[in-house]
C-alpha cells in the first residue's frame, strides 16, 4: 500500500517535531519533509512532490495565507490549515479555506491535545489525498441565477451536515435560500473559534440571520444556527416549540460537533416535519442520521459524487439507502424551498 505522503509547514520546531512524529505512527501517512516557513518549503515541494501539506497560516517572512495562494496558482497540493484557536486563527483559516485549502485544524494546546487532534488530521489527511485535482483552484459554486422564494412560513426544520469542503458548499446552499426559510439547524465539522467565525461570515452573506447556536436557543424561521466546535448539537421539543440542546458527549466518527448526532434527534424530534441534507465530506458521519430521518417520513437529500470535493458521508448515504434524491450542490437550495413550499 502506497502511503500518503504529507509535508509538515510550521514555524514551531515542537508542532513539527509532534505532527511528523505522530502522524509516521500511522500505516498509512508518511511525513516525507518538515518545513520551517514557505521559503524552504517551496524547495521541499519540488523535492519530495507531497500528496498533502499540512500549512500553518501564521508564520515570519512570508504568511501562510500568501503562500497558500501562490502554491494553488502554480502547483497545487490539497492543503490543511494547521491553526491557532483564536478568534484571528479563525478568520485566517476562512480565508485559506476561500483560498483552496481543504480543510483546517487547530493547534494541540490547553484546550485541544495531540490525542484529540491526529485522529481528526489523519482522516483530514486521507480526505485530502482523494480530493480532485479541478477542486483545489476554484470551488465556488454560484447560487440559481433567479432568488429563490417561499411563498409561505413554514415550521419544517432543515438540517444540514458538512465536512471536507463543507464550508463552501455551506455558503453556496445558504446563499441561495430565502429570508424566510425554515429554522436551519448546521454541523460542519470545525474547531471551536472557527465556527464562530464561519457563523459571523456567512450571517454578512445571507438573506437569513445566521449565528453560532447556544443552548436553548429557539429554532425558528428565517434563523440558521450553526452548532459550535466540540459540542455536539441536537434537536429537542419545548412545548410546541423546538430549542437546542448542546453537550459534549463522546467524539462520534472522530467528531464532535456530530451530524448523526444532530440527525438522530432530527429524526426523533421532528420526523416527517424535517428536511435533511447531507453535503460534501470524508468519511459516513451522518449517513445513519439521514437514514432514521427518512425512516421517521422526512425528506432527505444528499450531495452528487460530481459536485462533492470528497464523495465520502453523502456517498455512504447513497449506499445504505438513506437519501431520497441526490442532486448536485447547485440545486440544493432550490430543492429544500420545493419541499418546504409542500404542505405535509
Amino acid at each position: 500500500m502506497k502511503k500518503i505522503a504529507v509535508l509538515v509547514v510550521d514555524d514551531s520546531a515542537v508542532v513539527r517535531e509532534v505532527l511528523s512524529r505522530e502522524l509516521s505512527k500511522l500505516p498509512d501517512i508518511e511525513v516525507v519533509a518538515v518545513a520551517p516557513d514557505p521559503y524552504v518549503a517551496r524547495d521541499k515541494i519540488v523535492r519530495f512532490r507531497p500528496d498533502v501539506m499540512t500549512l500553518d497560516i501564521e508564520m515570519p517572512r512570508m504568511d501562510g495565507l500568501t503562500f497558500l495562494a501562490r502554491v494553488m496558482a502554480h502547483n497545487p497540493i490539497p492543503t490543511i490549515v494547521v491553526s491557532s484557536l483564536t478568534p484571528k486563527g479563525g478568520e485566517m483559516a476562512l480565508e485559506a479555506l476561500d483560498a483552496g485549502a481543504v480543510d483546517v485544524v487547530c493547534k494541540p494546546g490547553a484546550a485541544y491535545t495531540v490525542g484529540d487532534l491526529i485522529p481528526v488530521l489523519a482522516e483530514q489527511i486521507r480526505a485530502a489525498s482523494r480530493v480532485s485535482p479541478e477542486f483545489l483552484q476554484c470551488r465556488k459554486v454560484a447560487p440559481p441565477p433567479e432568488r429563490l422564494s417561499l411563498t409561505r412560513t413554514t415550521d419544517s426544520v432543515v438540517a444540514l451536515g458538512a465536512s471536507t469542503g463543507g464550508t463552501v458548499a455551506l455558503e453556496a446552499v445558504l446563499t441561495a435560500l430565502p429570508a424566510n426559510s425554515p429554522g436551519i439547524l448546521i454541523v460542519q465539522h470545525m474547531p471551536p473559534q472557527f465556527t464562530s467565525s464561519f457563523a459571523s461570515r456567512l450571517d454578512k452573506l445571507c438573506h437569513m440571520e445566521v449565528r453560532e447556536a447556544k443552548e436553548g436557543d429557539a429554532v425558528v424561521p428565517g434563523v440558521a444556527l450553526v452548532a459550535p466546535g466540540n459540542w455536539h448539537m441536537e434537536l429537542r421539543r419545548s412545548g410546541a416549540r423546538y430549542i437546542v440542546a448542546l453537550h459534549q458527549g463522546e467524539r462520534r466518527h472522530y467528531q464532535r460537533p456530530a451530524v448523526d448526532c444532530l440527525f438522530e434527534s432530527v429524526a426523533k424530534w421532528a420526523g416527517r416535519n424535517c428536511i435533511a441534507a447531507l453535503l460534501t465530506g470524508m468519511g459516513a458521519d451522518g449517513a445513519e442520521g439521514l437514514l432514521k430521518i427518512r425512516q421517521a417520513g422526512g425528506r432527505t437529500i444528499a450531495q452528487d459524487r460530481a459536485s462533492s470535493v470528497v464523495w465520502g458521508m453523502p456517498g455512504e448515504a447513497v449506499r445504505i439507502g438513506a437519501a431520497d434524491e441526490v442532486v448536485p450542490l447547485s440545486e440544493v437550495a432550490r430543492r429544500i424551498v420545493s419541499l418546504a413550499s409542500v404542505e405535509r
